[in-house]
């Protein structure tokens, strides 16, 4: 009985100091935010002269890069460009635009001013509202 007692008690400090422990521990930090371009030099991506760039920022290894690409390459119309910047093919403007996640989509006026973007892959909804958005705000190209 003895022994019994003993044992509780010794159960009872380890439960007690676990909790204690529990407690003095830290929550693990927030994450950073991952970097998106607030703006781009137009001259570096496919047809400068229009007014809107949709960009996709992916990498061959990426399948929802390559839905991401498909839902954005629908945007492509007369005042819309798209290109997809695959990090394989073009790792230099990756680095030169600090992207460090994919899929990031990247809407830019005329000017390459970034005025929508998402990192990680956006519903069709989110994506045509983004650029909706983004044109009703901007005034035109003057």
């Amino acid at each position: 009985m003895e022994r019994l007692v003993i044992a509780l008690g010794l159960a009872a400090v380890a439960v007690l100091v676990a909790v204690l422990l529990d407690r003095r521990r830290t929550d693990a930090p927030t994450q950073s935010a991952w970097t998106v371009p607030e703006q781009l030099d137009r001259g570096e991506f496919t047809r400068p002269d229009t007014p809107w760039l949709v960009v996709v920022f992916s990498s061959a290894t990426c399948d929802s890069c390559r839905d991401t690409a498909a839902k954005a390459a629908v945007l492509e119309s007369h005042e819309v460009a798209f290109e997809e910047v695959e990090v394989g093919a073009s790792p230099d403007r990756h680095r030169r635009y600090g992207i460090d996640a994919v899929p990031v989509v990247v809407i830019a006026d005329h000017e390459g001013v970034v005025r929508g973007s998402f990192v990680g892959p956006p519903s069709a909804t989110d994506l045509w509202s983004a650029l909706a958005t983004a044109r009703d705000a901007t005034p035109p190209n003057v």
